[in-house]
């Protein structure tokens, strides 16, 4: 097995070097690549991917900024890995964690497993921020009848193909209530487990924002509304 790790990238000068250096650093389980799309950085990020020497990494440049669900499209269709899991290269993810996502794939007992975040005083952006992604979650488990327990989730590890497979339209961070409202569609479960975070503010470049927690729960309300595929369809 092949694990395909990718960053998207936009203007991360002072933390793409210690991401790069983190995501290669982890004993990984099995062999991997890491695919990092710079989506059109406008600072120093360019210039110190450019330096960047290991075999194992791979990185793709767009010429303007495009939105991470257009990053990741570009990633997942250059990956070579049979799996896939999405790294944010702002840090507020360990890599360290995903040798734990690995083991119920390897072992046997899931196929879709997302990393769940617990939210404490030390590890929240803010309190609004918080209840945003609990409220969009909320939707998610009210409109399929599931029980997940962080959709917003970076750290979303799937076959490479089922990935490519659900089509994902949106360019932008709403791809995060697409991916997840696509599985429930098809009524696969992501197996949950937990992981470590460290959400960082404003001042430190975090750019979601509160319209990105409407537009999700209207793509998850359009993805309910959609027919369920068909067998074929969805493999």
């Amino acid at each position: 097995m092949k694990l395909s790790i990718l960053m998207p990238v936009y203007n991360e000068e002072e933390r793409i070097a210690d991401a790069l250096k983190q995501a290669l650093a982890v004993d990984y389980p099995c062999e991997v690549e890491l695919v990092v799309v710079d989506d059109g950085s406008r600072d120093g990020t360019g210039e110190i991917l450019g330096r960047a020497d290991d075999a194992r990494l791979r990185v793709i440049t767009h010429p303007r900024n495009a939105g991470k669900g257009a990053a990741i499209k570009t990633a997942v269709d250059s990956a070579e890995g049979d799996y896939m899991v999405i790294l944010d290269a702002d840090l507020e993810y360990d890599p360290q964690d995903i040798p734990k996502l690995l083991d119920p794939v390897l072992d046997g007992r899931a196929t879709v497993v997302y990393g769940n975040r617990t939210f404490g005083s030390h590890s929240a952006y803010s309190f609004w921020y918080v209840m945003g992604n609990k409220g969009v979650t909320m939707a998610a488990n009210v409109l399929f009848n599931s029980y997940i327990g962080d959709l917003e989730t970076c750290f979303k590890l799937m076959p490479v193909a089922l990935y490519r497979s659900l089509q994902v339209r949106s360019r932008g961070f709403g791809m995060e209530a697409e991916v997840t409202g696509k599985l429930l569609r098809r009524r696969i479960r992501p197996y949950e487990v937990p992981i470590s975070y460290r959400a960082r503010g404003r001042e430190e470049g975090k750019k979601i924002t509160w319209k990105d927690g409407v537009e999700a729960i209207w793509i998850l309300g359009r993805e309910r509304a959609r027919r369920r595929p068909t067998a074929s369809a969805a493999n």
